[in-house]
């Protein structure tokens, strides 16, 4: 029980009351502190009452003075007090059961942790709680947590899963939502699986459970299958049927309580060919980390920022480079700032060769495929590249190469643009 304190911060509230580095949190107010939920839920309180032990195991209470909110200002070793819990699953689908052999370790590690979603909005599959653990949840009121759906009927689930708990945990998300604990889902749609009947029933459930938002995204599939279940991808006329019925179900959802709660991804819409719905349909995106608006999110601002751009800007010209799915789009955002600012530009696919040619996203292109598929090529003075190229808060790709490794190779500066309208405005007309 407990953590020991690594560091506390300088001028903090536990450095006033006096807490000391090495010594070991027990208890806040009398709660016993497990990991980081305990810490964050009891540690809002104002003024809290710490209990520590020191490295000799002598105990001491500490007051600490502070307004409510207030971090307490105290380090662990680890962000969780304890270790990520790692995913027991099976799943059918599981991309990183796909990934390329020889990347960095980190990229095979599958977390399944609800303090995780709670604090970061990863999405899990709740199969690794137990009673004890779905009733600290509702106990301590965390929302939102972030689940990976996919199904409710508990044989499928289970399959899709490659876990019997897949049927299980579906209690929690009973417990959950009639606890009032906001639960937002997300739906990997595998065909002949999880679509159709299956998925209809699926949207009926999570509705009367209480989730306040789901995603339905498509399965990805990579080259690196071998030894793994046949999953077919969902091709133009599935992502049709999949829209159609999604949202249909999402207007009565609309009409009944104020949100569709269910949102196709972009890339479902692409894939059908179809135009991308106007913003009024993401409700405030509040699927974007899913895929969700995220390119309709994306225009709307670039097209904000280029209304305020009045007269010819001195830009030297560029190359965006980005996945297949998104070039179309991005081009005509390019043809748009050359007509207002007169900016040349170009918007550039870049075939997956490391995963596969299925894969058509911009956040899984590596280094090593931007350099074989640009170079050589007359890429004008700079190259634009996506943030979610690279490993969150780096500069480094999947496969290990760095930005100034792409640089070295093309002979170009790179400039990572954030997933945002008005940056790729800025970065356009070279003012990054």
């Amino acid at each position: 029980m407990g953590a020991v304190i690594t560091s506390i911060d300088r001028h903090s509230p536990a450095e006033r009351a006096g807490v000391r580095t090495g010594e070991t949190l027990l208890s806040i107010g009398g709660h016993p502190v497990e990991d980081v939920l305990d810490y964050r839920f009891f540690g809002y309180d104002p003024n809290p009452e710490l209990e520590l032990e020191a490295p000799d195991g002598s105990r001491r209470r500490v007051r600490v003075k502070k307004p409510e909110a207030r971090e307490l200002g105290l380090n662990f070793q680890t962000y969780l007090m304890d270790e990520p819990r790692p995913c027991a699953n099976h799943c059918l689908f599981c991309f990183v059961d796909q990934m390329a052999p020889g990347c960095r370790d980190t990229l095979y590690f599958k977390d399944d942790d609800a303090r995780l979603s709670f604090l970061m909005g990863n999405y899990i599959t709740l199969t690794n709680l137990s009673p004890r653990e779905v009733q600290r949840i509702i106990d301590l009121r965390i929302s939102p947590i972030n689940v990976s759906v996919h199904a409710t009927s508990p044989r499928l689930r289970s399959a899709l899963l490659g876990s019997r708990a897949g049927g299980e945990s579906l209690e929690a998300m009973r417990r959950f939502g009639a606890a009032g604990i906001v639960m937002n889902g997300q739906i990997v749609l595998c065909p002949g699986y999880n679509d159709g009947a299956e998925l209809q029933r699926t949207m009926e459930d999570m509705a009367a459970w209480g989730f306040a938002s789901c995603s339905v995204v498509p399965v990805g599939l990579t080259r690196f299958r071998e030894g793994l279940p046949k999953l077919r991808p969902v091709d133009r006329e599935t992502a049709g049927q999949v829209i159609d019925q999604v949202n249909a179900f999402g207007e009565k959802c609309l009409e009944r309580c104020g949100t569709r709660m269910f949102f196709c991804s972009d890339e479902l819409y692409i894939r059908a060919g179809r135009p991308l719905p106007e913003e009024a349909y993401y409700e405030d995106y509040v699927q974007i980390e899913n895929g969700v608006g995220m390119l309709r999110s994306l225009i709307t601002e670039f097209e904000a920022a280029l209304r305020l751009e009045d007269g010819d800007a001195e830009a030297a010209p560029y190359t965006i480079a980005t996945g297949v799915s998104a070039r179309p789009f991005l081009q005509q955002l390019a043809d748009k700032a050359r007509e207002r600012t007169g900016a040349a530009g170009q918007a550039v696919a870049i075939e997956n060769d490391f995963f596969g040619h299925t894969i058509d996203v911009a956040g899984l292109i590596t280094g090593g495929d931007l350099i074989a598929q640009l170079k050589g090529r007359d890429l004008g003075a700079r190259l634009l590249i996506p943030v979610n190229m690279l490993r969150h808060g780096g500069d480094v790709f999947l496969d290990d190469l760095h930005v100034s490794d792409v640089e070295k190779a093309l002979g170009i500066p790179v400039t990572v643009v954030e997933q945002d309208g008005f940056d790729l405005l800025d970065a356009m007309l070279d003012r990054k």
